[in-house]
């Protein structure tokens, strides 16, 4: 039932079923009209509506309906709400984690170390084994000298000894290759750890933890 709010005053005192509902909605129309009902005014969806209670008094305020886009537009807002909600959350752990696990830098620098020694030591054995190769190859192109660098010429046991040389020095300079890359990785993954770490410290002092 919609009524011209000049004379809604006397119908809620007049009118038995207005003064027994629970509730009233009022507002203007897009032609300026004032609307009442007892219940939501179709011609206001896409304005405010006024919700009031049976004594006239404002109960509520009821914000325009929202168009599918807008409606699309507020949830992905609320699911992108929700995902930094639990990316600050997990963020959080992980820090927690991060510090637990090293309480200082000295705690650290000690991982550091000891991770890097690994690859430390197969580096040195790998250089160490290249120089040796290349030690033995010093012979072997003397004696391709001989033979003018040309591989017909050259004896069986020669040949092999020379491609059995050169896999075994490809093979150690690939290994250094890997291990350059690891040590690079694993420096690069520390340095990483510290810049999170340290604002971490400096909070952990500050509290006294």
């Amino acid at each position: 039932m919609k009524l011209g709010w000049a004379v809604s005053g006397l119908l809620l005192s007049t009118v038995p079923g207005l003064v027994a509902a629970q509730s009233i909605y009022t507002c203007i129309d897009a032609k300026g009209n004032r609307l009442t009902s007892d219940r939501m005014i179709a011609e206001c969806l896409d304005r405010e509506q006024r919700e009031l209670n049976p004594s006239g008094t404002v109960r509520r305020r009821v914000p325009p309906a929202l168009t599918d886009q807008q409606r699309a537009d507020q949830e992905e807002r609320a699911r992108q709400a929700e995902i930094e909600r639990i990316r600050r959350i997990e963020e959080t752990r992980r820090e927690q984690a991060l510090l637990e696990r090293y309480p200082d830098q000295a705690a650290h620098d000690r991982v550091r170390t000891a991770s890097l020694l690994q690859i430390e030591t197969t580096l040195k054995a790998a250089k160490t084994q290249v120089e040796l190769l290349l030690n033995q190859r010093k012979p072997l192109d003397a004696e391709l000298e001989f033979f003018n660098g040309n591989p017909a010429r050259m004896p069986a046991t020669l040949k092999s000894k020379l491609e059995d040389n050169n896999t075994a020095l490809a093979s150690h300079r690939r290994l250094i290759l890997a291990q350059e890359s690891d040590k690079a990785r694993l420096n690069a993954k520390f340095d990483e750890e510290l810049v999170r770490l340290r604002p971490l410290w400096q909070a952990s002092a500050s509290t006294g933890r």
